[in-house]
């Protein structure tokens, strides 16, 4: 029997291997959670550095999610519709029922804010996207390859920085017609080339580092080589260029829509309603002009803020930077 015991103590190869796995089950499962809480509180200590060291980037964080958000939740927040007029009072100042007081139509100018978040949020993200894409194509491709290609890409970029950049965004709109649609396109189309510069720069410097002619050696292809080894090592340029960008895309939109060349109405744009609506009731009813400019104002200062934070964090050279 008790030779029986003993050599039963011995557990089998399929029980040891059983045992095994359902030891590193649970060690995983027990792992899991305090990973997840571990990047948690990493998150959440790497949030309050950046506000500590950089209160006036999180104040224009603030405002960038509070942008989003009345974009987002336009259709909850506003009290009225963006086109809905009370005819009994136009002209009104700010009061109980319409916060921000209404146009010369009756519209609540509040409401019109909102909506208009959503035509800046639009241009902003869309413009970023439809620059920083081409631009970081023709700049990697352009440092990368050199020659003659490089030569005639640089040259392009001289004949676009050497025009005034609201007189060709004028152009672009007149040609193509004034939308939403031609305004982003009409942004992107510069800004695309004129970025392509600083990705180029960027690229350059990374083509010189030993990892790249090690890459080289091994027979890395060209696509390889720009899409595993050069795009990674660009990505804080580009993230500089993408924040910065936001908000003087949405300071250009206002631009064109307050010159007549951008956001066609009944659009609530922010621009159109310091141009046709508050330029003509500045004296009349300050509120229709106060109520846009300040708003644009706010939301362009908090984005450059937060821009020219995440440009001091994520740039080796400046990283070490005092100050907001």
């Amino acid at each position: 029997m008790g030779t029986w015991i003993r050599g039963s103590a011995t557990p089998s190869p399929h029980l040891r291997e059983a045992l095994q796995m359902t030891t590193q089950s649970t060690a995983e499962v027990l792992q899991g959670p305090a990973e997840t809480r571990s990047l948690g509180w990493r998150s959440l200590h790497g949030t309050r550095r950046f506000v500590r060291r950089k209160p006036l980037g999180a104040f224009g964080g603030l405002i960038l999610l509070l942008l989003v958000s009345a974009a987002l939740l336009a259709d909850v927040l506003a009290p009225y519709g963006a086109a809905q007029q009370d005819t009994g009072a136009p002209l009104s100042a700010p009061s109980a029922s319409h916060l921000a007081g209404t146009d010369q139509y009756g519209r609540d100018i509040f409401s019109r804010l909102l909506y208009g978040a959503r035509i800046s949020l639009y241009v902003g993200i869309g413009a970023t996207v439809l620059s920083i894409v081409p631009a970081t194509v023709i700049g990697v491709a352009s440092a990368y390859f050199q020659g003659r290609f490089d030569y005639i890409v640089q040259r392009v970029v001289d004949a676009v920085q050497a025009v005034p950049g609201l007189i060709l965004l004028i152009a672009i709109v007149v040609v193509l017609g004034p939308s939403v649609v031609m305004v982003v396109a009409s942004l992107s189309v510069r800004s695309a080339v004129v970025n392509s510069r600083v990705m180029r720069g960027a690229t350059i410097q990374i083509m010189g580092r030993d990892f790249i002619q090690a890459a080289r050696s091994l027979g890395a292809r060209d696509l390889r080589l720009m899409l595993r080894h050069v795009l990674p090592n660009i990505a804080a340029p580009i993230i500089i260029v993408a924040s910065l960008g936001f908000g003087q895309f949405i300071l250009a939109e206002a631009s064109l829509s307050f010159l007549g060349y951008g956001v066609p109405p009944p659009e609530p744009s922010w621009g159109g309603m310091l141009a046709s609506d508050g330029r003509n009731y500045m004296y009349a009813a300050p509120h229709m002009f106060v109520g846009p400019a300040l708003v644009l104002s706010l939301v362009v200062f908090g984005v450059n803020m937060f821009g020219d934070a995440m440009r001091d964090v994520l740039d080796p050279r400046l990283r070490g930077a005092s100050g907001n």
